[in-house]
């Protein structure tokens, strides 16, 4: 998708000078990519695609605003990020935190050859940070963006996003190095 970020500006100058049609072209094109991201937050298929079309109506009432078209990406997965954060922050508010965190699963260390007890602690370490530090981790190592990408993704600064990877793996290092699971 990088390479056709032109095909993404020349829909959105479209839509915005009154092209309907543009915008089923964004959907065709960002659709599963914005179910999946939701799904990556919330871990559930149903509410992703739920949150996905929600991220459209808000893409679609607010796009005529966005200035920089060759922003489209980054904007429109804050929106679907936001939208996973509200979803999320409604499925706590009806939960204990005790039973969030223990249904609440991070995969990014399945393929991770080391031993299952490792594995757990990894997992129970990583699902005791807080949400902002859990988000930074997972888009940097399970999704592959970058520091900048991650920091326009989340709206914060590149400053910001360094440092909550850091004190992410900190944490992770002292709660590994307490279990006696050192290197």
């Amino acid at each position: 998708m990088k390479k056709d970020n032109h095909i993404d500006i020349e829909l959105v100058k479209a839509y915005q000078a009154g092209d309907q049609k543009a915008i089923a072209k964004l959907v065709k094109r960002w659709h599963l990519i914005f179910c999946t991201k939701a799904y990556w937050m919330v871990k559930d298929a149903n509410l992703s695609k739920d949150i996905a079309q929600e991220s459209w109506r808000t893409i679609m009432d607010k796009l005529h605003t966005l200035q920089k078209p060759s922003s489209f990406k980054s904007w429109a997965l804050r929106i679907v990020y936001s939208k996973s954060l509200d979803a999320l922050r409604d499925i706590s508010r009806k939960r204990t935190k005790e039973t969030e965190f223990g249904n609440s699963q991070v995969t990014f260390v399945d393929d991770y050859n080391e031993s299952a007890e490792l594995k757990e602690a990894l997992l129970k370490a990583v699902n005791h940070l807080p949400d902002h530090q859990k988000v930074v981790l997972r888009l940097f190592y399970t999704e592959d963006y970058s520091l900048k990408e991650i920091s326009d993704i989340l709206n914060i600064s590149i400053g910001t996003t360094k440092s909550r990877l850091f004190h992410a793996r900190e944490k992770l290092k002292l709660t590994l190095k307490n279990k006696n699971y050192e290197n």
